[in-house]
């Protein structure tokens, strides 16, 4: 007998993977962070608290796509004036570029429950090719009955190479904010209907 939560499912090259349609980013469970370092010694952790994708997981795993989309001005890393730093035109820019988007251009590769997303960012009206190491984290079923599956994934960008170039030199060499900046995306997606 199968149960329910077989329906939803599939196995696929040793993988219990979600079965194919279209899933959207549950944005209670989810972190869309960064990483930068500051003054060349320590580093500094941030988030954008709101964002939305959509992932299609087709019959064929390998020609899944995703979409997101980050609102600029929900910037955090817990200090005020700096969050009203990154919104300003310097860096992010937030009233005049309101978002920054996320659109994959397809699967590379994959071992296990790890794989290789490739696609392209846009940040400042800047679109540069990015690849994205994604780890698979499961499928199931939640209490409230919504089919779910978990994924964290990152990479590494150069953020002069999207406009952001504001930076301090420092009387001791280097500079105050790192050129690479270090993505972290952690998340759950839910079935639609």
């Amino acid at each position: 007998m199968t149960s329910s939560i077989d329906a939803v499912t599939r196995d696929w090259d040793g993988l219990t993977i979600p079965a194919a349609g279209t899933y959207a980013l549950d944005v209670a469970h989810k972190r869309v962070g960064f990483v930068a370092r500051h003054m060349m010694v320590s580093k500094v952790r941030g988030e954008f608290n709101e964002a939305t994708a959509t992932i299609t997981i087709a019959e064929d795993p390998l020609q899944s796509s995703v979409v997101a989309t980050i609102q600029a001005a929900s910037v955090d890393t817990t200090q005020a004036d700096r969050d009203a730093h990154l919104r300003s035109a310097e860096f992010l820019d937030a009233e005049k570029f309101p978002t920054l988007e996320f659109r994959s251009t397809g699967v590379k590769s994959r071992s296990g429950n790890e794989f290789v997303l490739t696609g392209e960012l846009t940040i400042k009206d800047v679109t540069r090719p990015v690849e994205l190491a994604v780890e698979f984290e499961g499928v199931g079923r939640s209490p409230f009955g919504q089919d779910i599956f978990g994924f964290s994934a990152s990479t590494e960008i150069d953020r002069e190479e999207f406009g952001l170039t504001w930076n301090v030199a420092l009387e001791t060499g280097g500079v105050l904010v790192s050129r690479k900046i270090k993505i972290e995306i952690e998340g759950e997606a839910v079935r639609q209907a």
